[in-house]
């Protein structure tokens, strides 16, 4: 009887599961043939070779027959792109301007450093970008596919006789996530300025995973809280209604922050027993404690040319007040972030293979 070989303490299942041969993955596409039932229930290496840079199993009750490339067990698991573990937290201090601000001049033929700052970072600004109108959209193009909302394909951000948002008003708006009653939550957003003549009006970022995370080292209950309790986020207008209910802080199965949604302005009532409404409001005022450090802030003003790409599941954006005599105008629209990152994930494996 064929025995189960160690394999270095490898899953006989996991490896059957990922064999590469023709049979198990289509040659054109890389996808399996096959679903896991499909796969024998009691399957065991029988048989293990090495030939120089290749691994041979030959598995039984079926003899199917298995080559892997040797480097293949030794690459390290990748970390979640969307998750903390694969980020770079910042505050307002340790975030230079060489290491977000890209031109547009260079940016069509390189965009590389600037889609890995939004991965990475959270937000790149590309200066210099044509002040005409519907350029953001374009902006957009170069990495992926611009997400259509209630507010159209484009939309502009300036003073409306009105408004059915704050933010097409002259008063201050505080650090937040946009849309955060949509499911699911358009995952970047981008910011075109193109006129900026008014008194005030300055824009601020803060980093939500950074927060969020001196907030689970500083106050762990609060940090549980805010993970635990789903809030009713919701927008209505003459022509649309939307609600979508996610905690504030969203981690995944590991505990790693993954995502913030934090906008008062479109929070709704939460009802739960007074003992935990006490400690959801507790618990809520910290972090926004937290946001609000004057450290965490990263405040400047857009000039025309400016375009701001930041990923609107971790990066809050705010705005001070201005005179609303002065002209401010600036043009946004959404993408995603798988978009993003797999024009980076073409890039590189574009240039592995130039090199």
């Amino acid at each position: 009887m064929a025995t189960a070989l160690d394999i270095g303490g490898l899953s006989a299942v996991w490896l059957r599961d990922n064999c590469p041969c023709p049979l198990c993955r289509d040659p054109r596409t890389g996808q399996k043939l096959f679903g896991i039932t499909d796969l024998p229930p009691d399957a065991i290496a029988a048989e293990v070779r090495e030939h120089g840079s290749e691994v041979e199993i030959v598995w039984a009750p079926d003899g199917h027959r298995s080559v892997y490339a040797r480097s293949w067990f030794d690459a390290p698991a990748e970390p979640d792109p969307r998750s903390e573990d694969a980020k770079s937290l910042w505050d307002a201090a340790e975030l230079g301007a060489e290491r977000f601000e890209f031109p547009w001049s260079s940016y069509p033929g390189d965009p590389a450093p600037a889609l890995t700052a939004v991965q990475r970072l959270g937000l790149a600004v590309l200066r210099d970008v044509p002040c005409v109108e519907e350029q953001v959209l374009a902006v957009a193009g170069t990495f992926g596919f611009v997400r259509e909302t209630n507010y159209g394909r484009l939309f502009d951000v300036r003073v409306e006789d009105r408004p059915n948002n704050l933010a097409f008003t002259s008063v201050a708006i505080t650090p937040h996530t946009d849309n955060p009653y949509r499911d699911p939550v358009p995952t970047v957003q981008l910011l075109h300025c193109l006129a900026n003549e008014a008194a005030g009006g300055d824009s601020g970022f803060v980093d939500g995973f950074r927060a969020a995370a001196l907030l689970r080292d500083e106050q762990p209950d609060a940090y549980r809280v805010l993970v635990r309790t789903p809030v009713p986020f919701e927008f209505r207008d003459a022509h649309t209604e939307l609600r979508a209910h996610r905690p504030i802080i969203g981690a995944d199965a590991a505990g790693r922050i993954r995502e913030v949604r934090f906008n008062n302005r479109s929070m709704g009532t939460l009802r739960l027993p007074a003992d935990e409404l006490a400690e959801f409001y507790a618990a809520y005022r910290a972090f926004a404690e937290t946001l609000n450090r004057p450290e965490s802030m990263l405040t400047r003003r857009l000039e025309p040319g400016d375009c701001v790409v930041f990923d609107n599941t971790r990066v809050l954006h705010a705005r001070t007040a201005f005179d609303g005599a002065g002209r401010r105008h600036l043009q946004g629209c959404y993408a995603d972030l798988d978009g993003l990152a797999g024009t980076l994930g073409v890039l590189d494996r574009t240039a592995g293979d130039a090199a």
